[in-house]
């Protein structure tokens, strides 16, 4: 019934619709916490850090002199990878964690995949790491704030799952929103205009052909229902530091607690 309604509105009010699913795409929604998860984020140092109009929480697992930083997806936060950061607590690594805009602990606002990029690159540079871990999301961010940032050495990069192309994401959500190829094209239209960017020029497979990453692994659920296998593929096809991984059983979100996916970002990591 709510998409019927949506697809008569788009046809009465195209630019109210477009603005409305421009608010999907600018407005994460907050998931609750696992008490486990809750748990891993007390045990670390925190810290409020001022970037732009948002006040971040940092989260840091003091270790030994292996530095690395987790990047959370979109509608994600650094606690959900709890299981993880257990696991690298004991290879004695030392981790940075964040919330990212509007999501998580830190302060809220409109905020979008720009954003989140930036204040990547800005923690990349803050932490001083050459190891990184992304879920889903978090990929598009880290991939885009290297490619802005191509003086930044990376020596080892995990991707558990990654989007390719924002045209792609923007699909997915008049999708679940329900809104006509016209309406899509005035979102589109909003983004560009508003960003000043060409949606079409925002995909992972062109960022990480000029990144600087040594080593990097994509593991990826072959039945992942968010993120179709075929679009960690694509950017697995067109960068020459990936390692490709195809696993099942975990869907989209589980992978980041099922223990061989752990035991397989940690070998990589040795």
């Amino acid at each position: 019934m709510k998409k019927i309604l949506i697809k008569l509105a788009s046809a009465i009010f195209p630019n109210f619709v477009a603005s409305f699913a421009y608010n999907k795409l600018t407005n994460p929604q907050i998931r609750k916490l696992r008490e486990n998860e809750l748990q891993t984020l007390d045990k670390a140092e925190k810290e409020d850090f001022i970037f732009k109009d948002f006040t971040i929480k940092l989260y840091n697992w003091k270790g030994g002199a292996k530095k690395i930083l987790l990047i959370h997806g979109w509608e994600g936060q650094a606690g959900n990878f709890s299981d993880l950061i257990e696991r690298l607590i004991k290879e004695r690594y030392t981790i940075y964690s964040f919330d990212a805009p509007s999501h998580g602990s830190s302060s809220k606002g409109n905020t979008s995949l720009f954003e989140f990029t930036e204040l990547v690159g800005v923690l990349i540079k803050k932490f001083e790491v050459r190891h990184l871990i992304s879920h889903s999301f978090g990929g598009v961010a880290t991939t885009y704030a290297l490619f802005n940032n191509r003086n930044l050495e990376i020596d080892k990069y995990v991707l558990l799952t990654t989007p390719d192309k924002f045209i792609e994401r923007i699909n997915d959500v008049s999708k679940m929103v329900g809104i006509d190829n016209k309406v899509k094209k005035k979102l589109i239209q909003k983004i560009e205009r508003e960003k000043n960017i060409d949606v079409t020029k925002l995909n992972v497979s062109d960022f990480v052909k000029s990144i600087n990453v040594k080593k990097s692994i994509i593991i990826h659920d072959k039945n992942d229902k968010v993120i179709p296998i075929e679009r960690s593929i694509n950017v697995h096809k067109n960068w020459n530091a990936s390692k490709f991984k195809e696993i099942s059983g975990t869907g989209h979100f589980r992978i980041l607690r099922t223990k061989e996916v752990i035991e397989s970002v940690i070998n990589f990591l040795k």
